[in-house]
C-alpha cells in the first residue's frame, strides 16, 4: 500500500514561504547607529536651510521687497538679545544670529547653543511624529477604541514601548488633569550616549536624541485625537523622564 504524499510537499515553495516566513534579525545597535547618522545629516540640512533663508532675506532686503529694520525695533531687539543688533525678521533659530551677540552670563551662552539645535530638534520631532502615527495605526488595527487619556498612556507605556524598546515604562504618574510623567531608568535611545567633553555634553546629546521618541509619543496622541506637548528631561544617562501635557476633551474635565 503506497503512502499518500504530504500536503506540504504539494505546496509551492513560494506559498510555503508566505505561510511560514523566515525570521529576519538585525543588529541590536543598528537603531543607535541610525539615530547618530540621522542627527548628523539633519544638522547639516538644518544649517544649510537656515543659511539659505538668511541669504534670500538679504537679497530681498537689498531689492527693497521687504522693509528694513527701524532703529527703534533694532534697539529693542538688541536689548532682548543681549547686545546683538538683530533685525525683526531674523530667525530665532538662525545660526548666525545666535552667534552675533556676546552673552553676559553662562546661561545666555547655553541658551544660544540650544537655539542652534532648535531646527534639528524640529526635524527629529517631525520624523518621530510620522513614526508614531504609523505605529498607532498598526498596533491599534484590531483594538477597540480607548475610553480616556489614561488608557492611551497605558497603551503607550506597555504596547508601544515593548514594540520599540523590548521593555515597558518603569513608572507612570498622573495628576488626572492631563499631566503625565513617564519614567524609564534604562532608556535605550540614550543608553550608549557619551562624550569625551564630559557629563554636560553627554546630557546635551542625550536630550537631543530623546527628541525622536518624544515625537513618536506626540504622533500617537495626534492619531488618537489628542493634542499635547512632550518634554524629555534627562539629568543622568541612561535615565529619562518624559513629561506629557495633554489637552483634555470636555468629557474628561
Amino acid at each position: 500500500m503506497t503512502s499518500r504524499p504530504s500536503t506540504s510537499s504539494l505546496a509551492p515553495i513560494s506559498l510555503a514561504t508566505l505561510s511560514d516566513p523566515p525570521i529576519k534579525l538585525i543588529d541590536g545597535a543598528a537603531f543607535d547607529y541610525f539615530l547618530i547618522e540621522m542627527a548628523s545629516t539633519l544638522r547639516e540640512s538644518a544649517a544649510f536651510a537656515t543659511a539659505r533663508t538668511k541669504r534670500i532675506e538679504a537679497e530681498m532686503l537689498e531689492a527693497g521687497l521687504i522693509p528694513a529694520a527701524t532703529p527703534a525695533v533694532a534697539q529693542s531687539m538688541s536689548k532682548k538679545t543681549g547686545g546683538s543688533a538683530a533685525g525683526p525678521r531674523d530667525s530665532v533659530t538662525s545660526l548666525s544670529s545666535t552667534r552675533g551677540g556676546k552673552s553676559t552670563s553662562s546661561s545666555a551662552a547655553a541658551s544660544a547653543v540650544d537655539e542652534e539645535d532648535e531646527p534639528l530638534r524640529a526635524r527629529l520631532e517631525t520624523i518621530g511624529m510620522h513614526v508614531g502615527t504609523c505605529f498607532a495605526e498598526r498596533l491599534c488595527a484590531h483594538r477597540p477604541p480607548f475610553d480616556d487619556t489614561l488608557e492611551v498612556m497605558k497603551f503607550i507605556c506597555k504596547d508601544v514601548w515593548v514594540a520599540l524598546f523590548d521593555k515597558q515604562v518603569d513608572n507612570l504618574r498622573t495628576n488626572r488633569r492631563g499631566m503625565f510623567q513617564l519614567s524609564d531608568a534604562l532608556f535605550k535611545p540614550i543608553q550608549r550616549v557619551s562624550s569625551y567633553l564630559g557629563r554636560g555634553e553627554t546630557i546635551k546629546k542625550a536630550r537631543l536624541y530623546a527628541t525622536l521618541p518624544a515625537g513618536i509619543i506626540r504622533g500617537i496622541l495626534a492619531t488618537m485625537g489628542y493634542s499635547g506637548t512632550v518634554v524629555p528631561e534627562i539629568t543622568s544617562v541612561p535615565q529619562c523622564t518624559l513629561k506629557v501635557n495633554i489637552k483634555l476633551p470636555k468629557s474628561e474635565m
